[in-house]
């Protein structure tokens, strides 16, 4: 393909802004080498900021996550404090990254950026987990915080998650807002100097605040600890996570030793989630050998919780994310009192919950998909107290602060909730089958099947518009559909299905529950019918 002009001239001004020699030359050797298809890709369309910030492969280009695209971002983000907050300026920007390729140059680039628009930028000590920075928020009292991290994506990529002063992730119409102050930012963007005095770089007090609050959450701290398996999977929660089980009281927990230090190409693992099949058998397998009672795993910016525990059948079993959730929900409310107490979901997470809350006498809430309308929901209920929430994708909250999801503090109560079974003679899968036994068998299961993004949405309108008389053979009974949630909910009698376009990924999602039943045929079959 032939290079146009008009493609052309707009490659040229991005790079005459562009601060990084490395993305310059990629766009410089594409230009040379004639390749349209890739300059088409990077530059006919730009990363879309939006209620999950921003996230994407690293590049040169408007559509990629490079130097560019986040001091436009850090600008957009500095302009719309200033419009909203007339003291935005003084409380400032908590700013944290992790330990992936371009984080930390993102990070100082973003400080030097709100310090030129004249707002104060907090930078956390390096190479930190999300949570700390959300919980750093309100601990230092900052108008907003910014996160530099992909959190679980491969390693080809970055991304950029905005808080706002509540420690709670942005939501509408905050996202749109942003989005439109770094439009009007332009690409001619303003650093001060490194040394500006708007700039602090805080110590390693505010971790150990952290870890004091990590080890409060703690509801039976007379039960001693018991063998913990876990794995950092080469993001940066190894280590704090060992100072915050040695807090709580516990031993530290043996971690893989391989997956232990942060590695921006998680060389050991094919993609660095712990949903994903494989993702845990290094740390499943050191369990084995170390007698442990639990195995748990952090994604790499800490903020997910992924748990595997030994079954009676022999071996070891990753749980689902809904298992989890069920199994911090129950110790929660046994070991917690009255009737002010709030429990959160969301909608494509199981319905169990809800059960669980109905029998212990507490207010339940169910949210959009995304652990940010969690903490929204949380926030939004101020008569009530707040003791645990979840979403299915291993995010956990079980604790008031910060309002998102926290893998540190779950670990620490996962690692309690075990101890608490060892000491009254059972398993954790003995838990488990008891909450089933109380609450109902339910099973939910997952598919996804990729699909670009307009088609992903054209997709879920077409079910809600037209649904299909039966999936499977079994008839449709019931449609829903949940507009501001990009959701729709088909029955099959009391089989529950529900598609959805991915936030992050050019995919749908599908998730079906159903009540002593593997749900299993009937999703395979709505993929089918979607693809």
């Amino acid at each position: 393909m032939v290079v146009d002009e008009s493609l052309r001239e707009q490659v040229e001004t991005w790079m005459a802004h562009d601060p990084d020699p490395v993305t310059v030359d990629e766009a410089r050797r594409l230009l040379l080498a004639g390749d349209a298809e890739a300059l088409n890709d990077r530059f006919a369309s730009s990363l879309q900021f939006g209620t999950a910030g921003l996230r994407g492969a690293l590049g040169a280009g408007p559509n990629r996550m490079n130097r560019l695209m986040v001091r436009r971002a850090a600008a957009g983000i500095a302009d719309y404090l200033l419009l909203r907050d007339p003291v935005a300026s003084t409380r400032g920007v908590v700013i944290g990254f992790d330990a992936r390729h371009g984080s930390e140059e993102f990070a100082h680039d973003t400080a030097r950026v709100l310090a030129a628009r004249r707002v104060r930028a907090f930078l956390l000590p390096a190479r930190i987990p999300t949570p700390v920075l959300a919980w750093g928020i309100t601990d230092v009292g900052a108008a907003a915080g910014v996160m530099v991290t992909a959190s679980h994506n491969p390693p080809t990529d970055n991304g950029y998650k905005v808080f706002l002063g509540d420690g709670a992730q942005i939501v509408p119409p905050h996202d749109a807002g942003i989005s439109t102050c770094i439009e009007a930012a332009g690409l001619s963007v303003v650093l001060s100097a490194p040394d500006d005095p708007l700039i602090e770089y805080l110590d390693d007090r505010i971790v150990e605040r952290y870890l004091d609050a990590a080890a409060a959450v703690r509801l039976s701290p007379a039960t001693p600890g018991v063998t913990v398996a876990a794995t950092a999977l080469h993001g940066v929660g190894g280590a704090l996570l060992g100072r915050a089980f040695v807090r709580a009281g516990f031993d530290a927990p043996v971690f893989v030793a391989s997956q232990q230090e942060p590695d921006p190409d998680f060389p050991t693992v094919r993609f660095p989630n712990p949903e994903e099949p494989g993702a845990m058998d290094a740390v499943t397998e050191l369990a084995a050998r170390s007698a442990a009672v639990v195995a748990l795993a952090n994604d790499p910016d800490a903020d997910r919780l992924g748990v595997a525990i030994p079954v009676r059948s022999g071996g070891w079993r990753r749980l689902g994310g809904d298992e989890i959730g069920w199994l911090l929900a129950e110790h929660i409310l046994a070991h917690t009192s009255g009737t002010d107490r709030l429990v959160i979901t969301t909608l494509v997470s199981s319905s169990l919950l809800s059960r669980m809350a109905a029998v212990h006498g507490v207010h339940h809430r169910e949210t959009f998909t995304g652990f940010k309308w969690i903490g929204r929901a949380a926030l939004e209920s101020p008569s009530l107290r707040f003791v645990f929430g979840y979403e299915q994708a291993l995010g956990y909250l079980v604790t008031n602060r910060p309002m998102d999801k926290d893998g540190i503090t779950a670990a620490v109560m996962m690692a309690e909730l075990a101890a608490c079974a060892v000491a009254d003679g059972v398993t954790v899968e003995d838990r488990l089958d008891a909450i089933r036994t109380t609450y109902g068998n339910l099973v939910t299961v997952e598919r996804s099947v990729s699909m670009r993004p307009d088609r992903a949405a054209a997709c879920v309108q077409a079910l809600l518009s037209d649904p299909p008389a039966a999936v499977s053979g079994e008839r449709v009974t019931g449609v829903e559909g949940f507009p501001e949630a990009g959701l729709v909910r088909l029955w099959c009698g009391p089989v529950r299905l529900q598609v959805r376009p991915s936030g992050t990924e050019p995919k749908v999602k599908l998730y079906a529950e159903a009540e002593d039943r593997d749900p299993s045929a009937l999703l395979d079959a709505l993929a089918e019918l979607i693809a």
